[in-house]
């Protein structure tokens, strides 16, 4: 068994994470705020890495890297329940939206990162971050789903002739590197 905390929710970690839960006893909930909260934070902090794409309205961001990497750390509720808070936040007004928030181009992208972390959660927690090949593809059906959502949201903006010149060309080969990335780590965490 594993000692380390952000092994939570794998096969090597379960008595871990149970020793502390038990030790926490009805407050367990205040650490897994604690987390969400550390991750809203750094959601918000990737919002503003972007890159301007002149002739798109969608910034090219670190978002989807922590999106990713969210659901597939955190699980399938817990992941899920983090961003549809880090929307929340930013429906209220704190500056975590790298776009124009929920009603604008790039809201549809937003409400894919709630199924992306879902996603990619459930497949982590299936088993799909053991192997590299496996967590890859995990981590890709997560980016996948927040293209889901996101181009077809844009296209109500920009027209369906050029939702994937605007919403997906300009953005395959960085979200294929985040991809990458996120699944090092994922594979790296479940080898511990």
């Amino acid at each position: 068994m594993s000692n380390n905390p952000w092994l939570a929710g794998t096969a090597a970690s379960e008595g871990y994470e149970a020793a502390i839960r038990v030790r926490m006893g009805r407050h367990a909930w205040i650490l897994d705020g604690m987390v969400s909260l550390v991750a809203i934070y750094l959601l918000g902090l990737s919002a503003h890495l972007r890159v301007a794409v002149p002739f798109s309205p969608v910034p090219i961001t670190a978002q989807t890297l922590v999106v990713l990497l969210t659901g597939a750390l955190l699980g399938r509720r817990r992941g899920a329940a983090t961003l549809l808070g880090y929307m929340a936040v930013g429906a209220l007004g704190l500056p975590f939206f790298a776009g124009a928030g929920l009603t604008g181009p790039t809201g549809g992208y937003l409400l894919g990162f709630v199924a992306a972390a879902y996603l990619t959660g459930l497949l982590v927690e299936r088993g799909w971050g053991r192997r590299p090949g496996s967590a890859l593809l995990a981590l890709l059906a997560g980016n996948l789903a927040i293209y889901a959502v996101g181009l077809p949201w844009l296209a109500l903006f920009v027209g369906p002739r050029a939702v994937l010149a605007l919403g997906l060309l300009p953005f395959v080969v960085g979200d294929l590197l985040k991809v990458v990335c996120a699944a090092g780590v994922v594979y790296a965490r479940s080898r511990r």
